[in-house]
């Protein structure tokens, strides 16, 4: 007998204080992220919002940026529910936010994870690999310790 897969009833459980995702047919349970993963994400959309998604301070505007969305993708049924810490979406690729939606079904443009030392290797191994199947053009992963950023392009789903 197969087992049983996770479903999102099982998340929507969870305390508050903790977050899920189902990756590679698992449901991953991590805590709230740690400060210097929340100075880091809190630097990022400081630095990116007004100009990216505002068109502000001279900047090229046209995008729609979200901190940890609920991406329900329906690509990969071993990936149903995925949280980024980061996303955002081209103004022509989700032309309207609607109201009363939680998660997302359609793919961000862009993508970023900030790795904490408890999510690293499901960032990299099992939620890089994922977004690349569903088309997301683009990725970063930051690292707040090491001070480093990665970034990825899209290449035939890889």
């Amino acid at each position: 007998m197969a087992p049983k897969r996770p479903s999102y009833a099982e998340i929507e459980a969870l305390p508050e204080w903790l977050r899920g995702e189902i990756l590679a047919g698992d449901l991953v349970v991590s805590p709230r992220p740690a400060k210097p993963h929340l100075r880091a994400a809190t630097s990022l959309c400081a630095r990116i919002f007004r100009p990216f998604d505002d068109g502000e301070d001279d900047g090229p505007g046209g995008w729609r940026l979200f901190a940890e969305p609920d991406l329900h993708l329906d690509t990969d049924p071993d990936f149903p529910v995925v949280i980024s810490d980061l996303a955002g979406w081209r103004h022509e690729t989700l032309p309207v936010v609607e109201d009363g939606e939680a998660a997302f079904s359609v793919r961000p443009d862009w993508i970023c994870e900030i790795l904490s030392p408890s999510t690293a290797v499901h960032d990299r191994v099992h939620k890089l690999p994922f977004y690349g199947r569903a088309g997301v053009s683009h990725a970063w992963l930051i690292d707040p310790v090491l001070r480093t950023l990665e970034v990825y392009a899209n290449r035939d789903g890889q």
